[in-house]
């Protein structure tokens, strides 16, 4: 067996297609199929049982992609290990960030990474959190910017800096008169909110519970800017980090709260068994 043979039936297994699998390793459904088959006849066993309409992985199927996922993983750092051996800040980088925290983060913190790193090849992706996670797990990813705390053992995280929330208001807003206010005010205006699968969503929401308020549910946004138009219109009030308020946006005034105020923590988190440790500490050393 070969890795690329391992390739083939993980594709296979996270698709449940043997068409969509060829097209993601780029070969052909027969040269795929042929050699699924090869490693099936090969180990005496069934790994998937085919049908004209769908895929199913058998028992035995699931825990032999499972050890080809380990097999590939370990190979990877392998290579990880030789490449950093050679160039510890060179090669290429996978490097993630959540959805309310890339779009503004990344024209940050990437010309400081080019200046600091010029020989480092970044590639950029944008993702939920659990997406973040898993693929930082599967080491398709080398490191992810995230909310912190991140509960797993497989994974280091390092804390970057709290972005503290503010609140936002339409300028005709009653509120908008005000300085600053307290958390307490959430209990009595319509807090409009992302849709589940955010993170920003679930930390709105710890928030409101803290100080008893609901928050809206007859509207989910899809992104902070989807909110921020929301708001915009008067449809309702938000919560919005301070890396993604526009100061020069004359129609939504941006309130602090009293006190200390709500955050996020931003953290870099990485797996423990990466060789890239250079990389790391330099991209912390920026913040």
């Amino acid at each position: 067996m070969t890795l690329r043979e391992f390739e083939y039936i993980i594709a296979v297994g996270d698709t449940l297609s043997f068409s969509r699998a060829a097209e993601l390793c780029h070969v052909s459904q027969p040269t795929l199929s042929s050699q699924v088959k090869k490693i099936e006849g090969s180990l005496g066993v069934t790994i998937f049982e085919r049908s004209n309409r769908r895929v199913h992985i058998t028992a035995v199927g699931a825990d032999i992609i499972a050890s080809a996922r380990r097999i590939l993983r370990e190979v990877a750092v392998m290579r990880e290990t030789a490449t950093t051996a050679q160039e510890p800040l060179a090669g290429r980088f996978n490097l993630g960030a959540f959805p309310t925290l890339a779009s503004y983060l990344f024209p940050q913190v990437l010309p400081k990474i080019r200046k600091t790193l010029p020989d480092l090849s970044l590639v950029l992706r944008e993702e939920k959190t659990d997406v973040l996670i898993e693929e930082l797990r599967q080491g398709t990813l080398d490191a992810a910017f995230i909310a912190l705390p991140v509960d797993d053992p497989a994974l280091i995280a390092a804390k970057l800096f709290d972005d503290d929330f503010y609140l936002a208001v339409p300028a005709d807003h009653t509120l908008a008169r005000h300085k600053s206010v307290p958390t307490d005010v959430l209990r009595e205006h319509r807090l409009l909110l992302l849709e589940e699968g955010h993170c920003l969503r679930d930390q709105a929401l710890d928030i409101c519970h803290i100080v008893g308020s609901g928050g809206q549910t007859d509207y989910r946004a899809t992104s902070l800017e989807t909110l921020r138009q929301m708001v915009k219109i008067g449809s309702g009030i938000t919560l919005m980090p301070k890396l993604a308020i526009e100061p020069s946006d004359d129609t939504i005034v941006y309130l602090p709260f009293q006190g200390r105020p709500p955050h996020r923590t931003i953290g870099l988190v990485w797996r423990k068994t990466s060789k890239r440790t250079a990389i790391y500490e330099a991209i912390i050393d920026m913040f």
